[in-house]
């Protein structure tokens, strides 16, 4: 347990955060008070002080005091709280003997800083600055974040941010549940009786859709889940049939949908899909180790992502996406390694790395408790063989987003080769464009000129989401009436 008194209330949440990064396998105990009295009897304890112009980090441990302090010369909020973390990052820092990659950010979008200020005319030196001051952000992670924005905004310099928006559409179901997996995801088993149903549902929301964005065509559209090749040829039919009804899919500038387990893709299904004008798929197998792949759940094995792989070209699928997580439970360096020599012989367009994130919400947390042999670790090491493996196929980085509770305090990278990149991945992380989104535990956003962002969000609950569609549909309105 990481006891922490600190006398200012509303930085409970950022205390939490930083120290979880460096001690992640201790419970954290935040107590917000100006007595020492709190502390009284505890053998060790963090104390965090904030005055009218100094923040400190005091670690206490019997006779031991170390303590860092940094003095702040702006009542900004921001400042502050930034000036805190510093004096956290670096106590906790010589405490725990470790550093940070990302230095004392711990939101989930850290690319939107270089973004920002290469808007307002920074170079690339004055970003370096910034970021290492400010944050304590390592050089490396400086500088593939200033490559990503850089990209980024040369991918979207046509994009209708203003105007425009993006689709996603939630397929809430899948073949089984992974062990790592804490999205809205329902086994297909149990409701293949009721998916016509849903997709009902979902033909309600993009019809809506339609009339609160008259006139105007999505530039990106995003099926994804769950896994949505749960669904039936017919059914895909039903549904995009539907969105050429509703809109100009010709002038869709990206249409995904999300083909990611195996042991649900066949060419009937695949054949489908390029015919209804799905222009890109993600094959994801996460790793390409067969004992790893039933520890997590994945009823499918590294010949049936061959096998799938086949299917696709044969189909006439040439933007294929593939995802792998590093930190899976028991898989080291050899089984990074392993994983890129057969995701080459795939050769795929794009690649999406994921650092394992250990969530509340998924069996993960509980099997690692119970299975202290097997660990989940993830390092530089093997995120360098990872993005080592993406160039050698010809990709570079082209977004980038963190978790909480990520393996390594790291982070998740897209690469892709030229002109393959995934349009929707970059607009969702950077809140540059409205994002509608429809199906059961979806967020739809609407992002202002100013950068204001207002959003709504559909309850996860399959059975409760068609039981209150007339809410969700409300909801949708209340959304875009706010916005004119």
């Amino acid at each position: 347990m990481i006891y922490i008194r600190v006398n200012e209330k509303n930085l409970e949440y950022d205390i939490y955060a930083l120290f979880k990064a460096f001690f992640p396998e201790k419970e954290i105990n935040i107590k917000v008070s100006p007595e020492e009295k709190e502390s009284a009897g505890i053998p060790s304890f963090y104390d965090i002080c904030v005055s009218s112009s100094r923040a400190s980090c005091s670690y206490v441990s019997g006779e031991v005091c170390l303590k860092k302090e940094e003095e702040f010369y702006s009542p900004d909020k921001a400042a502050i709280k930034d000036a805190i973390k510093r004096c956290i990052y670096r106590c906790a820092g010589e405490v725990s003997k470790r550093t940070l990659p990302w230095g004392t950010l711990t939101g989930i979008r850290p690319v939107k800083i270089p973004m920002q200020m290469i808007s307002a005319g920074s170079d690339d030196e004055e970003i370096r600055k910034y970021m290492k001051y400010r944050y304590l952000v390592s050089d490396e992670k400086i500088g593939l974040s200033i490559q990503i924005a850089h990209r980024e905004r040369e991918i979207l310099k046509d994009i209708d941010a203003k105007d425009g928006y993006s689709l996603y559409i939630g397929i809430p179901f899948c073949p089984t549940t992974c062990l790592y997996c804490s999205f809205t995801s329902y086994p297909i088993a149990g409701w293949k009786d009721r998916v016509n149903e849903y997709i009902g549902c979902l033909k309600e929301e993009l019809k809506l859709t339609r009339e609160l964005y008259k006139g105007r065509t999505p530039d990106t559209i995003y099926i994804g889940g769950g896994t949505p090749t749960t669904l039936l040829p017919e059914q895909f039919k039903d549904l995009i049939g539907f969105l050429h009804e509703l809109f100009d899919i010709g002038k869709v500038l990206e249409f995904t949908v999300e083909a990611g387990r195996p042991d649900s893709i066949d060419v009937e299904k695949l054949r489908t899909l390029k015919e209804l004008g799905v222009s890109r798929i993600s094959i994801n197998p996460q790793t390409m180790n067969d004992e790893t792949l039933k520890t997590i759940g994945r009823r499918h094995s590294t010949d049936d992502v061959r096998k799938a792989f086949g299917i696709a070209r044969e189909c006439g699928m040439d933007n294929i996406n593939t995802d792998i997580i590093l930190g899976l439970p028991g898989e080291n360096i050899d089984h990074i390694r392993h994983t890129m020599e057969e995701i080459k012989k795939l050769s795929p367009e794009s690649l999406t790395v994921h650092s394992m994130a250990i969530k509340r919400a998924a069996k993960m947390a509980e099997f690692l408790k119970e299975h202290d042999d097997i660990k989940s670790l993830n390092t530089p090491e093997m995120l360098g063989t990872a993005d080592r493996g993406a160039r050698e196929m010809g990709m570079e980085p082209y977004y980038l987003y963190r978790q909480k509770n990520m393996a390594g305090n790291f982070e998740n990278v897209g690469y892709a080769k030229e002109c393959r990149y995934g349009i929707y991945n970059i607009l969702i992380m950077e809140e540059l464009q409205s994002i509608m989104a429809v199906g059961a535990g979806t967020v739809s956003k609407h992002v202002y000129p100013d950068s204001l962002i207002t959003r709504c969000d559909n309850v996860k609950d399959v059975e409760l989401y068609m039981n209150r569609l007339d809410e969700m549909l409300e909801r949708k309105r209340k959304l875009f009436d706010a916005s004119q």
